[in-house]
């Protein structure tokens, strides 16, 4: 049976609003819309345009929607304390989606004991972001002091990145956690409207928003698993964009006069896990052989067209001097043999689960990877599977995921994806002993601020990674979307689709 209806009011005068409606076909919806519990590319690309940060990062910065420069937003000025301590100043123009103003007390709510962090913590996928954090205080009606447990280096990035959106204090209270997911209240261009859970999500323009009146009347995502029907929606003009287009549909893009690709190397990369608490897996050398074994280069020129991009690990230039030069992920057929030698392994099979249409060209991707390993002398095995679930289930030895770099450092990145705090751990898919150097070089990079030493810890995270083995990067995909030429809008290198008039605009 389908979800009911959820809907709020729409403006009175919609029916007369000359804007247009835009419809935007997606492979999946979220589940929720409480920022901080959709922390991936169906959620963010969707949460990203129904609230704010407090510090915006400026994408357009650099060219390829790839920019990290931070610039004031619900935040109009910074300023460090001590190493401690940062005071932030507020806009006193700022109106929820509810009417209320924005004030420091939202502010603190939002980053409260209890919320993002702390022993207690309502959403534990915050922690990783604002762990860091020992008291959150409204010091007057614009004015918030974030107060951490050790200096912190990187509170300005983290208020910029995921988990900073400001929700609204007196709605969230009213309704709680479960019934904000399901009626947001935000500081966005757009407000929730109504969905149908697995058909749509539908949001009208906020006239009062602080940054300008959104040129779109209304926004809907509707969810079209199917990629064939997303692009004859698209030609048709039931749809305007489209996202997960793979590199050999770009071409098609461009037979059209109406429609177009646009491209973008994300800030995000495809990744295979290895799950420790199966025999299969469990030791790290047939981890390790598993990795090895894969040829990269063949998988992006093969599925990608050449334009997705390898990382040397989880190690990206955009860190800037905290980038690990001379670092790689090697193909060694010889050297994943001589481990499985090494291993014992006797021809046991090994099953890798995918989803066949959650990640862009992730079932191409699993067909040839199998390959690779019956090639090294692996029992490789492919299960197609429909959702997380299945592929997490009982069982599981190889699956795919994805990590996104939320802010430039290791602790926006490989710490957040494969920390204390994170899935893998907690399941104890990454096995507590192979994850203890880890996790012990990160723990202590979260409070080091001198920046050799840094460096170096980060270093020591890698090397303890690597070796254990819990997961291999694949490649960086090309994210590409097809859209209608009358549409302009840029994409990001990251999901977020930014839906705000700077951003988008209708020939």
């Amino acid at each position: 049976m389908a979800a009911p209806f959820v809907v709020t009011t729409p403006h009175a005068f919609a029916q007369t609003d000359r804007r247009p409606a835009m419809t935007v076909a997606v492979a999946e919806l979220p589940k929720v819309l409480e920022p901080a519990m959709e922390l991936n590319n169906v959620g963010t690309r969707v949460t990203y345009s129904i609230f704010d940060t407090v510090i915006r990062r400026d994408f357009k910065s650099q060219s390829g929607g790839g920019g990290s420069k931070l610039v004031p937003h619900l935040a109009v000025s910074w300023e460090r304390e001590n190493p401690r301590s940062l005071v932030v100043k507020f806009r006193p123009d700022v109106k929820f989606h509810n009417g209320d103003e924005m004030t420091a007390e939202d502010v603190a709510y939002t980053f409260r004991d209890g919320r993002l962090w702390g022993d207690k913590a309502e959403i534990p996928g915050g922690r990783p972001f604002f762990g860091t954090l020992e008291a959150v205080e409204a010091i007057d009606r614009h004015t918030v002091r974030f107060k951490t447990v050790a200096p912190d280096v990187l509170m300005e990035q983290r208020l910029a990145s995921w988990c900073s959106w400001i929700v609204n204090k007196r709605h969230y209270e009213k309704v709680g956690l479960d019934g904000f997911g399901k009626n947001p209240v935000g500081t966005g261009p757009f407000r929730f409207s109504r969905m149908r859970a697995n058909e749509f999500m539908e949001f009208e323009a906020f006239d009062g928003y602080w940054m300008g009146r959104p040129n779109a009347r209304r926004v809907t995502f509707r969810e079209v698993p199917e990629l064939s029907t997303r692009i004859a929606g698209l030609v048709s003009g039931e749809f305007d964009l489209i996202t997960n287009v793979p590199p050999d549909q770009i071409q098609v893009m461009s037979s059209y006069k109406d429609v177009e690709a646009r491209s973008v190397v994300l800030a995000n990369s495809h990744l295979l896990t290895f799950d420790a608490r199966s025999p299969g897996t469990s030791d790290k050398r047939i981890r390790q052989a598993l990795a090895l074994a894969i040829d990269r280069r063949k998988l992006v020129d093969a599925l990608w067209l050449g334009k997705a991009v390898i990382p040397p690990s989880h190690n990206y230039p955009e860190y800037g001097d905290m980038f690990l030069e001379g670092r790689s992920l090697p193909f060694n057929p010889e050297r994943a043999r001589a481990l499985l030698r090494e291993a014992g392994y006797k021809g046991e099979p090994i099953t890798y689960r995918t989803m066949p249409n959650y990640y862009t060209g992730a079932l191409d991707a699993a067909q040839i990877i199998v390959e690779m390993w019956k090639a090294v002398g692996i029992d490789a095995r492919l299960q197609v599977v429909e959702n997380f679930a299945q592929m997490q289930g009982p069982g599981q030895q190889v699956g795919n995921t994805s990590n996104s770099t939320r802010f430039p450092d290791p602790l926006g990145a490989i710490w957040p994806s494969w920390g204390p705090a994170s899935a893998f751990q907690t399941t104890k898919a990454f096995a507590e002993a192979d994850a203890a150097p880890f996790n012990t070089a990160g723990r202590a990079l979260l409070g080091e601020t001198d920046p050799v030493k840094r460096k170096a810890l980060f270093s020591q995270m890698l090397d303890a990674y690597e070796d254990a083995c819990p997961g291999t990067i694949l490649y960086q995909p090309l994210e590409t979307y097809g859209v209608k030429k009358k549409v302009n809008w840029t994409p990001y290198s990251f999901f977020f689709m930014d839906l705000r008039a700077d951003n988008l605009s209708f020939a």
